[in-house]
């Protein structure tokens, strides 16, 4: 009989951006290129301002982290046609990227997945009513064929769409944050 897993409450969790002082040799995932990401490259491209990379924490262990960058959407097909009828004739439109998305195998399907995928659609919300243009949040999902470790999976369910089917590579996927409700 599997474990039965607490969710975590938000207030539950501490963020912080990631710096030199942070230990995160111990954090561990079945992805080992998003654990390798984290130990050597995350500090380093926060500091040549390539992304940010944002730490959760819950009961004083590290126990996710998200990785936030710029990026736009390519306006093709029926996507740009969509926005054309709605006036907008740009080529690309803004966009915050989830850059990397991981939470350690000892802490899965407790919810810290999801909860950091929405707040980086309310950073990308904030980002457009006071700072920046800001349309949408993408992704490029890396495919699994185990169905419960399927990532495309979990974003469809919140919401994103495929922006173009690829069955080998990451698959580019987008949400349009003023179609959500209270955008």
């Amino acid at each position: 009989m599997e474990e039965q897993r607490l969710q975590i409450k938000p207030e539950e969790i501490k963020i912080e951006i990631i710096d030199g002082n942070h230990e995160v040799d111990l954090f561990q995932s079945y992805e080992k290129e998003l654990v390798d990401f984290l130990r050597e490259d995350a500090l380093e491209n926060q500091k040549q301002r390539l992304s940010v990379t944002f730490l959760w924490f819950y009961d004083g262990k590290l126990v996710s982290y998200i990785s936030l960058l710029n990026d736009k959407i390519n306006l093709e097909g029926d996507l740009k046609e969509f926005f054309r009828e709605k006036g907008i004739h740009y080529k690309s439109l803004p966009a915050l990227k989830i850059g990397r998305l991981c939470v350690d195998d000892r802490f899965l399907r407790r919810g810290f997945g999801k909860l950091m995928v929405l707040t980086a659609i309310r950073i990308a919300q904030e980002i457009s009513k006071s700072r920046s243009g800001c349309r949408f949040v993408t992704l490029d999902t890396k495919r699994n064929q185990d169905p419960e470790k399927d990532p495309l999976l979990f974003y469809q369910k919140m919401g994103f769409q495929v922006l173009q089917e690829k069955k080998k590579r990451p698959t580019p996927m987008y949400l349009d944050v003023q179609l959500i409700e209270g955008a």
